[in-house]
């Protein structure tokens, strides 16, 4: 192997090995911090469907990904009363909160009324430039455990959105 080659190589198998171990990085919020534990793509064609039954912003909801992509796991922990900032996903992205609350407010909702969830509790955000912003509770830490679904390859599992208006915190 020529020398070129073999930098590469380990260039390749470091930027692989920082991906997979979990490298922290702070999103575009405040006090958030989030670990990457595992990335993965599917070898053969899936197609993934959820349908949210009682989704509180339009009645039944069905998110469909043909041929998804890399799918993440990532755990995100908040100090009291941090938020992610605004933003979307790529695809769907199954939730669930481990310790603590998250408040999860929609863009698209005028009156920012905002769902809680709790430790012990899931739920699925549909992706596919649903524009949010979780904001912690005031007292104590929340974590939660992320798999994200329908991620292109090399790409993060979030996508920065300006403040649309709706919330004012």
């Amino acid at each position: 192997m020529t020398k070129k080659r073999l930098a590469c190589s380990a260039a390749g198998a470091a930027a692989i090995a920082a991906t997979l171990t979990g490298v922290a990085f702070a999103t575009s919020g405040n006090a958030v911090v989030g670990t990457i534990m595992a990335r993965a793509g599917f070898t053969d064609a899936v197609s993934i469907m959820f349908r949210l039954a009682d989704d509180h912003r339009s009645g039944t909801q069905v998110i469909h990904v043909r041929n998804a992509k890399d799918t993440v796991i990532q755990q995100i922990t908040f100090t009291a009363g941090g938020h992610t900032g605004w933003h979307s996903h790529p695809g769907p992205a199954l939730v669930l909160v481990t310790q603590g609350e998250l408040t999860l407010y929609s863009a698209d909702d005028s009156a920012c009324t905002g769902r809680t969830y709790s430790a012990g509790q899931a739920f699925i955000d549909p992706g596919q430039g649903h524009v949010h912003i979780g904001r912690a509770s005031q007292t104590g830490n929340t974590v939660l455990w992320v798999t994200y679904f329908d991620v292109p390859p090399g790409s993060g599992v979030r996508i920065d959105a300006p403040d649309p208006g709706t919330c004012v915190f």
